[in-house]
């Protein structure tokens, strides 16, 4: 430990009062200020849970919050930033992801067990990183006062202590009863924790932050901590978030005759919902996140999205009444999609014999000719595909990454892409219809470039009559949402007194 001090002694850990009050958001844009003032600095978070992963160039799997925060940083994601990956599979059971790679499947009691073998990682992912920059941006998880897990932990506090870092809190005013948040929170911590505490951060305020002045007093004569700032509340942040936590909260829009409509159909399991991000973020294109049938009326896309129990999943659709509705959407003139496990949900069966999920065989929406078989070992890698549909996607490419555990065998159909892996290899992925109205692919991301996005949004309007639309509009998108991060970042800047952080970090 002493040497680790040695060799680092300057980390900055961004708790909160609870979950989703914005920590992740925040902890990127202070990696941003970091590397800005020319400070090597890289983010960590001990353990993440969430079903929306990003593989890394070396087929690690990680969160995609610290994906964003790497990106703020200027680096390349690593598996160090987040050791430890909780996928969950049913309320209770886990899939536990180990420095990208597949560890096993816990119940929540059975995982606690392997604290001190988890913990052993983190304290050597945060070592390797210790060692290579100057700084590092620590992002814990739920509250900084959970005391009925405090002996469980290998979030917050162990971390901060590992790390010997200075503690920014960040309460959410938007929920309400922010006063409590932040003295409850600081009442709970140990006194040697409540030291750590160089500042607290009022996040999401709606209005004239000039009148939440009293309320800044009040809370530094309470808690001697300086409040750093509050935030105004940002609408239409174009940046990743950590997990669907948000969806309930995304406005959704009616339909309307002279747009792109899409459906996605939100499932128990949903992952990687990032996915539709770039889709949402066009002019004439609207995104919406459907939980009954009813809501597919007036669609001109329905889109499957990815899913960490495609059976249990599977099953749900059929309970909702989803199965016959997505059937018939196609002789209605209704593109379906299928991205990972919605691919695999396009299907005539996905079988499980080897218990991967929950073991059996069940029959899909029998829209594509595929089948698939779910197996343990899981597949990792980013890739580069060359389009297959037709001529209108010559010269496009579209770049993305694969995270699956099924192995899908095409009986019928013709293959969506080519993809390139290393110097040579070349292989047809996906599976298109030959009416082009049904196809899926393992790709995430594939919306992401512009080009492709465009073109295929072109032919969804070309289908409903509608004028075509430049590319260049698409690239204006992807710029836009590319320069997210710096927008989030200067926002954040300018409503911070960030001088209690310098001292304290000496920087």
């Amino acid at each position: 430990m002493d040497n680790l001090k040695a060799v680092l002694a300057k980390s900055l850990a961004v708790l909160g009062t609870g979950s989703d009050v914005g920590k992740s958001l925040m902890a990127t844009a202070f990696c941003r200020m970091f590397a800005r003032a020319g400070v090597r600095v890289a983010p960590f978070k001990a353990q993440n849970m969430s079903l929306n992963s990003f593989v890394t160039i070396e087929g690690g799997e990680m969160g995609r919050a610290q994906v964003l925060q790497a990106q703020a940083c200027g680096l390349v994601p690593h598996v160090d930033m987040n050791p430890i990956l909780l996928k969950p599979e049913t309320d209770g059971r886990s899939q536990v992801i180990v420095r990208g790679k597949v560890w096993a499947s816990h119940r929540a009691r059975e995982y606690f067990d392997w604290k001190h073998e988890l913990f052993e990682h983190v304290t050597r992912s945060f070592r390797r990183l210790a060692q290579q920059f100057d700084m590092v941006v620590i992002e814990g998880a739920g509250s900084a006062a959970e005391v009925n897990l405090r002996d469980r932990d290998i979030v917050n506090w162990p971390v901060v202590e590992l790390a010997d870092a200075a503690v920014v809190l960040v309460a959410d005013i938007d929920r309400g009863g922010v006063f409590a948040q932040v003295i409850g929170t600081l009442d709970l911590l140990a006194p040697e924790e409540r030291q750590r505490v160089i500042g607290i951060v009022i996040n999401k305020f709606r209005g004239d932050v000039t009148l939440f002045d009293d309320g800044i007093r009040f809370l530094e004569e309470r808690t001697r901590v300086p409040v750093l700032g509050v935030i105004p509340f940002l609408r239409h942040l174009d940046l990743d978030q950590e997990d669907s936590l948000g969806i309930d909260r995304i406005a959704q829009p009616p339909f309307q005759p002279d747009k792109v409509n899409i459906a996605v159909v939100l499932v128990p399991h949903l992952s990687n919902f990032t996915d539709f991000n770039a889709l949402a973020a066009e002019e004439d294109v609207i995104v919406r996140y459907v939980d009954n049938p009813d809501q597919l009326q007036g669609a001109d896309v329905v889109i499957l999205p990815g899913s960490k129990t495609t059976i249990a999943d599977l099953r749900d659709l059929a309970n909702r009444g989803f199965v016959a509705a997505i059937q018939a959407c196609p002789r209605r003139g209704i593109e379906v999609v299928g991205i990972c496990g919605g691919y695999q949900m396009l299907g005539e069966e996905v079988s499980d014999p080897q218990d991967v999920e929950s073991g059996g065989t069940v029959p899909g929406l029998g829209l594509l000719g595929i089948v698939t078989e779910l197996k343990p070992a899981k597949r990792t890698v980013q890739v580069q595909g060359i389009p297959l549909f037709s001529e209108a996607f010559s010269g496009t490419v579209v770049t993305g990454y694969e995270i699956h555990m099924g192995a899908t065998t095409r009986k019928f159909g013709r293959p969506c892409f080519r993809l390139i892996e290393g110097p040579t290899a070349l292989i047809e992925e996906g599976t298109c219809r030959e009416d082009g109205m049904v196809w899926g692919t393992y790709l995430h991301g594939v919306f992401d470039a512009p080009a492709f996005r465009r073109r295929w949004l072109n032919a969804v309007r070309a289908r409903k009559r509608l004028p075509l639309v430049n590319e260049q509009v698409s690239e204006s998108v992807s710029k836009r949402l590319a320069g997210a991060l710096d927008s989030w970042t200067d926002h954040v800047q300018s409503h911070l007194d960030l001088t209690p952080v310098w001292s304290a970090l000496k920087l």
